[in-house]
């Protein structure tokens, strides 16, 4: 295994990371072992941590698109893991806490890239945690999360986001009837062809059209990865990629692979009625927003440069 950038800590200062097995499934709010990406973590002599992650060299929800590229999806999902494994096991999260994304952002320079070869590449994270708020308690129930993304000692890669924690007691208050909620059954035709999103199967599709606008609409409530265990609301991670999905059905495919790009949710997406995604590509970016009920559930914008900042 190749050695961490720089000391980690913990029990020994200098001990390299290990990807030789992952994290319990359950640090990281998974249901599924194969969908766990991260294999350690540590506290490191600054106040944040180092992290070893194993990104698969094939992905069915995030393909390759033809490139020797991974998903820039996979680095996020990267960071949502993070979020979760550090908040539980070093700032005393409770582990029946719900998790709610406020906002992400990622970016990527795709000439640094690590390209995929035989088996999981590497990835060594070096995340920093600011912002923390605890409550009244004293229990954390909120925070913000930076992370560099390096493979054999070069960063090519930044993400982070801000999340909350809410009791589920006050998660209960907050969801009310909606507490119970589930994916609908998926609808029929109005689908864009799963090349022209660069995606692997007609399942990986997230968006149908309606009206000529597409809406949120996941063609398998079931899918292993974003429907991997029970949620009662659209997730970010979903929100995120139907806004991809959109704008690559508005620029007719070319925009597809974004290298930088953020959202922010202004509350909770329902999977009822179907959300709308309004894009606008413009050049070499994509703005959108996600509707529903009238009002704006989350916005961001894509950018598809080939040097990301």
């Amino acid at each position: 295994m190749k050695p961490s950038v720089g000391d980690t800590s913990g029990p020994g200062y200098g001990h390299p990371l290990s990807w030789s097995r992952t994290v319990d499934r359950e640090m990281v709010h998974r249901a599924s072992v194969a969908e766990v990406l991260l294999t350690d973590v540590r506290p490191d002599r600054d106040g944040g941590f180092a992290a070893a992650a194993s990104w698969p060299r094939s992905h069915t929800t995030f393909p390759r698109d033809g490139t020797d590229l991974h998903s820039p999806l996979v680095m996020v999902e990267t960071l949502r893991q993070l979020g979760i494994y550090v908040s539980l096991r070093y700032l005393g999260v409770p582990d029946d806490a719900h998790l709610l994304i406020t906002d992400l952002r990622f970016s990527l320079r795709p000439d640094q890239e690590p390209r995929v070869g035989h088996g999981c590449t590497e990835v060594t994270c070096q995340v920093a945690v600011s912002g923390i708020r605890r409550g009244g308690n004293g229990v954390t129930n909120g925070l913000r999360l930076d992370v560099t993304y390096l493979a054999d000692g070069t960063a090519f890669a930044r993400a982070g986001g801000g999340a909350r924690f809410v009791d589920p007691g006050r998660y209960a208050a907050l969801r009310a009837d909606r507490l119970t909620a589930s994916p609908p059954p998926p609808t029929t035709g109005g689908r864009p062809a799963p090349a022209l999103l660069a995606v692997a199967e007609r399942r990986d599709v997230v968006i149908t059209r309606r009206a000529d606008t597409p809406t949120v609409e996941p063609a398998d409530p079931n899918h292993p990865f974003f429907f991997d265990h029970p949620t009662d609301h659209v997730s970010g991670m979903v929100l995120l990629e139907a806004a991809r999905q959109a704008a690559a059905a508005a620029s007719g495919g070319a925009l597809r692979r974004p290298t930088s790009g953020c959202l922010i949710a202004t509350r909770f997406t329902e999977f009822a009625p179907a959300a709308r995604v309004d894009c606008l590509p413009h050049h070499r970016t994509c703005v959108f927003r996600i509707r529903q009920d009238g009002g704006c559930t989350a916005y961001g914008v894509l950018g598809y440069g080939r040097h990301a900042p």
